[in-house]
């Protein structure tokens, strides 16, 4: 709906934030993977009959389901499905099975066979290509009996040579991982240094992006420490392979709440185990006693060591007469420990938790040990009696604990799967260690569980699913190893034992009980934040299938969950994909027509049906949709803007599109198709200035908004933030990375000079530039003996001088984005690190005098000022909350105030979803990138919308 127009505007354009600039922490994935749904109604079956519901985007059918198809018995599981493909190569259009789909697993349940195939483009790895083909093997006969997942069959690349060396891609991805970590300002570091390590990538080879024909990247995995809060990274990045450029870009860890860390990992002989190698299991178990936190004593399973000391590894899970090849479950005493040692190797020295009785004191309590140890052995328990897995790879692999890391030396309220362990976070407060709680295990290892079957892709709607899979499977074990009742409705918390002081209810952390809806309650987020809300939305799914356990027999829903889950599911689906796995899981166990029915309400009541997404409502006017880029930023000024776009299936490098911010007229592009990423595009409206992604290097084009030549005016090696044009002046800041600093820099249009504001002195770094009429403000951070300084100030262009704006530069904690108007200049700043991220929004004249407070740092309106910009009616403030949970309320939203702070803040724009990259054009008008619809638009409004 477009909103009503205001008076023209009496000033000139606005100035501020851009991409890459005051919400540098914001760039997450730049590419939006395919959340392609699966069809509610079958397509045309082709000539054999088989009843086949059609793939998103390709040839091969996403789910064939009623088979009942003979297949060679005496060829292995993987031959056998690879040969029913070849056979049927009208139905799969997989030209060759035994070539191009290469054995991830096979899964065996009685008479079942579910076999994995991992999908490669001439020989490349496919991100999310995986099919499945399930057999029943029974009487010395094989027959198929369906299959699922994704096959790509349009790919086409010209070639898979990278053009991008290893060292050029490894220096992207962590630029670009060190540009989503910063707090959005320029901040005081830590007078005696930094503690955090530097972050690092580590090349893991070539993979192909299933977008359209194809996107050859390098994929690199970045691991360090978050600077801002001392939790671990791991990052996934896929470097495009052409041009240089991070086109997907999100966080690998499985959390139970909204922060988490990365990958360890150790072998049998650091895990401590027994070196009697020819001891068997039956003869390595102690039986012990503990306390958990609820007061319930419990049997635990422990190993008694050389030394005398009672550990806790349990080796029951073996069977009696296996020697050491088997499940081993152990739990490690990691307290006091960082969590981000526990990323990519484990703490240096620890060792299972040890008692000198088999009687465990209350010190064995109080750390979370037993309820960890005892958790660990209920979770191996359910999924062998229930389903016949053996562990959580489903081939007795090892199962580790480490219990009590820290956070800074502070408690560290979270637990997560980090690829090869559990890792629980040590309590405090209101929390005790997050072991405590049965479903929080269960949660955790589950994921474990998740990763060596369908593997969904821990981001956007399969990231949902896979949360909602650990939700689902870790209240369950809880349900029946607690022998609770699932008429009692606090079943359906998660974490409700966690606290210490709150009442269950008060404590969880989510309830599958919440009634949300796609309609009303999913919340479309960029990769910013939460993944792209895998914790955020996952009670939609989750809901759904807790409705189905709570209204059929506990059994047959697990059994239908978790059939769908290993036989069904493939690594990229989403809500409406899940329906379909778990419908079809139903009818191959046996499910009657009520009980289908029943499977199928459970969807419809949470609203995931086919076509959900485009119910979807915005009070925003949307210039142009589905632009399939996260984190690239618009500009705009002076009634046009300038975004960077890809095509549709979004595989087309980023090119760059101006159009009329009043949304008439038809978008131009304005980047040449050289195969280069074009990106962080800026308009002043008369010229169009953006970066062009290259393998060796960053070019800054420009050209003039009426048309004509696009010139190459300067460039950079690794990375470029804030890139913007006024008039003849072109600023950005440029990465020196021989320092590690930061420089303002500008290039004169007419003339092409070229310089830096702070002449690239290693004694100090400048950021978060803005610019108007020959003056260039910015971010400044210098050193002095007695230490460091941060201030705001403007340098003249044509004089050379600089103005140090009023502050307290020994004192102030943080500098945020700058603006100038005919105002003056507006800029954040934080003098108070300690009240959740908030800033006051300040506004002085160019010389510095009449200083003005336009918004306090101690407003009591819930503004959290991360980063502004403005034209000459109105200041627009996007706000970051704080958060422990996600919720709509702790996206980033917009507010704008008048240039006087007169009447408060207002929100800019009801709309539930991410709202990022503001950028203001002329009177109150301001465009952004939205997420509310699940995809990344680009809107605008041209007033506020008031109170929401």
């Amino acid at each position: 709906m477009r909103t009503s127009p205001v008076p023209a505007a009496r000033g000139r354009r606005r100035s501020g934030a851009r991409a890459g600039s005051g919400i540098t922490a914001l760039l997450a994935a730049a590419l939006l993977l395919p959340t392609v749904q699966a069809h509610a109604e079958p397509a045309p079956t082709p000539g054999d009959g088989a009843p086949v519901t059609a793939g998103p985007a390709t040839a091969t059918p996403a789910l064939v389901t009623g088979l009942d198809e003979t297949v060679a018995a005496d060829v292995t599981a993987v031959d056998a499905a690879r040969d029913h493909l070849a056979a049927k190569r009208d139905r799969y259009h997989i030209a060759e099975p035994q070539k191009d789909l290469t054995p991830l697993a096979t899964e065996r349940t009685g008479s079942r066979e579910t076999v994995r195939l991992q999908q490669r483009y001439k020989g490349i790895p496919v991100l999310g290509g995986e099919y499945v083909v399930r057999m029943e093997k029974k009487a010395g006969k094989r027959a198929v009996t369906g299959t699922s997942g994704r096959y790509f069959t349009r790919l086409d690349l010209a070639t898979v040579d990278p053009a991008v060396s290893e060292t050029t891609a490894i220096d992207r991805a962590v630029a670009a991982v060190a540009g989503q970590l910063g707090t959005g300002r320029l901040t005081r570091p830590a007078q005696d240094g930094e503690r955090a390590a530097p972050l690092t990538g580590a090349v893991q080879g070539l993979t192909v992006l299933p977008q359209g024909k194809g996107i050859l990247t390098r994929h690199i995995t970045v691991t360090g420490v978050n600077p801002a809060d001392g939790t671990p990274v791991k990052q996934e990045v896929y470097v495009d392979a052409r041009s240089g450029f991070p086109v997907l870009q999100y966080s690998s860890i499985r959390t139970f709440g909204a922060t988490g860390t990365a990958t360890g990992t150790a072998t049998a002989g650091e895990a401590g185990t027994a070196d009697e190698s020819a001891t068997t299991a039956s003869q390595l178990v102690v039986k012990g006693t503990g306390t958990r936190y609820n007061g319930q004593k419990a049997e635990v399973n422990l190993y008694q060591g050389a030394d005398g000391a009672y550990q806790m590894i349990d080796y029951s899970k073996r069977a009696a007469a296996t020697p050491f090849n088997g499940v081993l479950l152990a739990t490690y005493d990691a307290r006091g420990r960082e969590a981000y040692t526990a990323s990519g190797a484990w703490p240096s020295g620890i060792q299972t938790f040890r008692s000198a009785t088999p009687e465990l004191g209350e010190d064995f309590t109080d750390s979370g040990a037993v309820d960890a140890h005892w958790g660990a052995g209920k979770v191996y328990d359910y999924y062998h009696s229930k389903f016949g897995r053996d562990g959580l790879d489903g081939k007795a692999g090892f199962v580790y604990s480490l219990v009590g890391v820290v956070n800074n030396g502070q408690p560290f309220n979270n637990a997560f799967w980090d690829g090869q362990k559990m890792v629980y976070g040590q309590g405090g407060g209101d929390y005790r260690t997050f072991s405590a709680d049965t479903d929080v295990v269960g949660h955790e290892m589950t994921h474990g569980v998740i990763q060596h079957t369908a593997n969904l892709v821990y981001v956007g709607q399969s990231g949902a699913v896979n949360e909602a899979l650990a939700d689902y499977f870790g209240n369950a074990i809880d349900v029946e190893a607690n022998g609770l009742d699932m008429a009692d409705p606090d079943t359906s918390l998660l974490g409700e034992d966690l606290c210490t002081t709150m009442a269950p209810r008060d404590c969880a952390l989510r309830d599958l009980d919440d009634g949300a809806t796609t309609q009303d309650d999913f919340v479309g987020v960029t990769y910013r934040g939460d993944n792209g809300g895998v914790h955020l939305n996952s009670t939609i799914f989750s809901g759904a299938l807790w409705d189905i356990r709570q209204n059929l027999d506990d059994d047959l829903a697990d059994q239908i969950v978790y059939r769908a889950l290993s036989a069904y599911m493939t690594p990229l689906d989403g809500f409406t994909d899940g329906r379909a796995a778990l419908l079809a899981a139903a009818q191959e166990l046996g499910a009657t027509k009520a009980q289908l029915a029943t499977v199928a309400r459970a969807f419809d009541d949470h609203g995931i049906v086919e076509g959900w997404e485009k119910d979807l409502g915005v009070d925003t006017e949307t210039l142009m949709t589905g632009v399939n880029i996260a984190g690239t930023g618009v500009g705009a000024g002076n009634g046009m803007y300038a975004v960077s776009r890809s095509n549709a299936s979004g595989e087309e490098p980023y090119s760059v599109w101006i159009g009329r911010t009043d949304g008439r007229g038809a978008p131009q592009q304005v980047s040449e198709n050289t195969g280069n990423y074009h990106v962080y595009a800026d308009t002043d409206g008369e010229t169009v200035v953006w970066a062009e992604y290259g393998p060796q290097s960053i070019a800054i084009k420009a050209r003039a908004v009426s048309g004509g030549l696009v010139r190459t005016i300067g460039g950079a090696g690794v990375r470029i933030t804030s890139l913007m044009v006024e008039g003849d002046l072109v600023v950005y800041t440029g990465f020196d990375p021989r320092l590690g600093l930061d420089h303002v820099a500008y290039i004169d249009l007419k003339t092409g000079a070229k310089g830096l504001v702070d002449q690239g002195r290693g004694d100090r770094a400048t950021a978060l530039p803005s610019v108007r009429d020959g003056k260039i403000a910015y971010a400044k951070l210098w050193m002095q003996p007695d230490g460091y300084r941060l201030g705001a100030e403007v340098f003249d262009v044509a004089t050379g001088t600089t103005t140090l704006l009023p502050g307290d530069p020994a004192k102030d904690m943080a500098i945020g984005q700058t603006a100038l108007t005919d105002d003056g200049v507006f800029w954040l700043r934080d003098t108070d690190i300690e009240d959740g991220g908030k800033a006051s929004v300040e506004r002085a004249a160019i010389d510095g005098s009449t200083p003005v407070t336009v918004l306090p740092e101690a407003i009591e309106a819930p503004v959290y000022s991360y980063s502004l910009t403005a034209s000459d009616d109105a200041v627009t403030i996007l706000s970051l909350p704080p958060a422990t949970s996600w919720a709509n309320a702790t996206l980033p939203k917009l507010y704008q105030v008048a240039p006087d702070g007169k009447g408060g803040a207002n929100r800019v724009s009801c709309n539930r979803g991410d709202q990022v990259y503001p950028s203001a054009d002329t009177g109150k008008r301001v465009l952004w990138l939205d997420g509310t619809t699940g995809s990344t638009d680009l809107v605008m409004r041209d007033r506020p919308a008031g109170k929401c």
